[in-house]
């Protein structure tokens, strides 16, 4: 029998996933710190994000960029529509689907939003080149779980 003791597996400050967890949490309310000036929440700028990319995403092609549930994407929509920052519109080849277009309000947002992401590294102490090198492995663990 070995002399060395056994680790504690359930040690809640141990674990990955709390860490991963309370990470999350912070790096939200940073976020919402930051955004205050936009006045947008931080579902709703990843939804900007998405949308400064690719304007005019259907819903389910939203919920899909943001991996969440197109039941959780309807209501960020229509209240980011009530905001005046997306209208949606019914697709002119098929009427079942959705698009979400932004407004100019919610186009002007992004000239505004320039300054979120190196701010937000200011804030953590991350450089770019660090930053980079973090987003590679979270989507390598992302991409494992799947």
């Amino acid at each position: 029998m070995s002399n060395t003791k056994l680790k504690n597996p359930l040690i809640l400050s141990e674990q990955m996933c709390f860490s991963l967890y309370t990470t999350s949490r912070a790096i939200t309310k940073k976020y919402a710190e930051l955004l205050a000036h936009l006045n947008v929440t931080y579902p709703q700028y990843l939804t900007l994000l998405a949308l400064w990319e690719n304007d005019g995403m259907t819903v389910n092609e939203l919920a899909q960029a943001l991996e969440i549930e197109g039941a959780t994407m309807t209501p960020l929509v229509q209240r980011m529509e009530k905001l005046g920052l997306v209208v949606r519109k019914r697709n002119s080849d098929d009427e079942r689907r959705v698009n979400v277009v932004l407004t100019e309000r919610g186009a002007s947002l992004r000239g505004k939003a320039v300054s979120i992401p190196p701010a937000f590294g200011c804030a953590i102490g991350v450089s770019d080149v660090e930053a980079q090198a973090m987003i590679t492995e979270l989507k390598k663990i992302r991409d494992r779980l799947k």
